[in-house]
């Protein structure tokens, strides 16, 4: 049998999957390891998809996807960073995940380098290595609120570097980056000519703090922009499974994006597209009580970790809680939560699913029912 390619065969284990499928195989498991919305979806956006369907309406899209939808995403953004973005530049995707590949898709050749958040979500290095090119991991520390330093992150920028990417609100850790950071980034990237991919899955999910877009401080000429943005309705609609979301790039790039487009997946299916408007322009009441929900189970379990001594990030935005278990899981923090889960029946996401710097740390997902939450996080040893 022929060899698989190498780079395919480096491809890491994603820490996250595999604590979370173990924790679907424990009868009565309480699953905090887990980003999944639990509201059920709002009957228009249900109608909006099965009404594509009656109509029959499942022939392709255009490659960047339906007018009205490339309209909608680029509405919301204006609304929401007070930029002047068009249509044109906004290109529907098979969820973030398909966006994030084909940004890195367009920036990457093999052997460059791609500047990752750490901690950081495990796709950004594996979708790096899947296009022949080396993760280069920048720290963001703890006795920095895990905030990046600029300094930092230019320490490692090398001729070979031509990526960066930005995460905020983050997943794993709830934080926001500040805007005097997001500018310095910006700042960052034109020093050294390198490409911002900034992944703004959890924008409409932040508490008491604002959500910034690098895109803010990008240039609108041609040839000099260099901000893509990543976003999805994922999350903030709960359409995880519709894989529906959109990339947002500079400005004179659209001949090349349609024709990449067409070679990674030619279009989103019609259906999630439909949802995906009427999600965009009708009630947005899910987006209201979901942010409610999750700020409420965010300070319950605050408070329940706080009474048990156990240090903690207090989360800005998403839907995460960042917790510090370095006192019980003696250096290997994997494999601690695999005994807890096995011995408690709660699973939560190891830090280092999302870098080193993750060691001794978990991820705790705010998302589901407050009671298993409270729960889930009540079985976790205090901190004496």
């Amino acid at each position: 049998m022929p060899h698989l390619a190498e780079h395919v065969r480096d491809v890491p284990v994603n820490q996250i999957r595999e604590i979370t499928e173990a924790a679907w195989n424990t009868p009565d498991a309480i699953v905090l390891s887990i980003g999944e919305p639990g509201f059920p979806l709002p009957r228009h956006v249900l109608d909006a998809g099965m009404a594509c369907l009656d109509r029959d309406e499942t022939n392709y899209t255009p490659n960047a996807g339906l007018p009205a939808l490339r309209e909608a995403f680029a509405a919301r953004f204006r609304e929401q960073q007070h930029l002047d973005i068009g249509p044109e530049r906004v290109y529907v995707v098979d969820g973030a995940q398909q966006g994030l590949h084909f940004a890195m898709s367009l920036l990457l050749s093999p052997g460059d380098e791609i500047l990752i958040p750490d901690p950081g979500y495990p796709t950004f290095a594996m979708t790096g290595r899947l296009l022949h090119a080396v993760p280069v991991r920048y720290p963001l520390y703890p006795h920095h609120g895990f905030q990046p330093h600029i300094e930092d992150i230019e320490a490692l920028i090398t001729p070979a570097t031509k990526v960066l990417v930005v995460n905020s609100p983050s997943n794993p850790l709830g934080a926001v980056i500040q805007e005097d950071t997001v500018r310095q980034l910006v700042e960052l990237a034109v020093r050294h000519d390198l490409w911002i991919i900034s992944d703004e899955c959890y924008e409409a999910f932040t508490f008491d703090v604002p959500h910034v877009s690098p895109a803010r401080f990008d240039s609108d000429v041609p040839g000099k922009a260099r901000v893509f943005t990543s976003l999805t309705l994922s999350k903030t609609y709960g359409l995880t499974g519709l894989r529906i979301g959109a990339l947002v790039c500079p400005p004179g790039l659209e001949k090349t994006m349609n024709n990449v487009m067409e070679a990674i997946v030619s279009c989103v299916a019609s259906p999630s597209q439909y949802a995906a408007l009427a999600a965009l322009t009708g009630p947005q009441d899910y987006v209201a009580t979901a942010r409610g929900h999750y700020r409420g189970n965010r300070d319950a379990a605050s408070r329940a970790l706080e009474a048990k001594g156990i240090p903690f990030l207090g989360a800005q935005g998403a839907f995460y809680l960042w917790a510090d278990l370095s006192h019980v899981s003696q250096g290997n923090i994997r494999a601690w939560v695999r005994s807890f889960l096995a011995d408690s029946g709660v699973a939560f996401a190891p830090g280092t699913a999302f870098g080193p710097i993750g060691e001794g740390w978990i991820r705790i997902a705010l998302c589901g029912e407050q009671k298993d939450l409270l729960d889930g996080v009540s079985r976790l040893p205090a901190r004496v």
